[in-house]
């Protein structure tokens, strides 16, 4: 997937499922919640305007960045132009599966998390699907002309 396809996705895309924020676990500091990848991603896509919708099974209900957490992407009512990962590679068929239904148009695969068996189900429904890439990264990349690191999602 080229910089200018990404490129296009991002400018085409207004709506965020992210699979996988994390919510504040009992006795936990809350500025560790701010720092964990998927909230740092959530966050930063919110503050370009984006709707960033959290989901996470454990956390239904609860408030993540301003957002109301969804258990599932089924149970979202907008319609959804990303389905944004921070899951293991072995749990993403089932996720492509639910957005084909839902209709998203990407199913986008974070750092270091890679499917051939999703992908296959991306390309049949024709949803995009970008693999081992972070979203804000790329955003930066292309609108920000920065070259981002972000040590904790990845080691090389």
């Amino acid at each position: 997937m080229n910089d200018n396809h990404i490129k296009k996705i991002l400018e085409n895309s207004k709506t965020i499922a992210m699979i996988g924020v994390s919510s504040e676990k009992k006795g936990e500091d809350r500025k560790n919640l701010k720092r964990k990848p998927a909230n740092v991603v959530m966050k930063y896509m919110q503050d370009f305007g984006y709707k960033v919708i959290p989901v996470n099974p454990f956390a239904k209900g609860e408030k993540i960045n301003g957002e109301t957490v969804v258990d599932d992407i089924e149970n979202i009512s907008i319609p959804i132009d990303i389905v944004d990962v921070f899951r293991p590679s072995k749990e993403t068929p089932g996720i492509a599966e639910k957005a084909a239904k839902v209709g998203s148009k990407v199913l986008w695969l974070q750092y270091g998390i890679h499917n051939d068996e999703a992908k296959k189900i991306s390309d049949n429904s024709n949803m995009q699907y970008v693999s081992d890439k972070c979203i804000k990264q790329e955003y930066q990349k292309l609108f920000q002309k920065s070259r981002p690191v972000f040590p904790v999602l990845r080691n090389e």
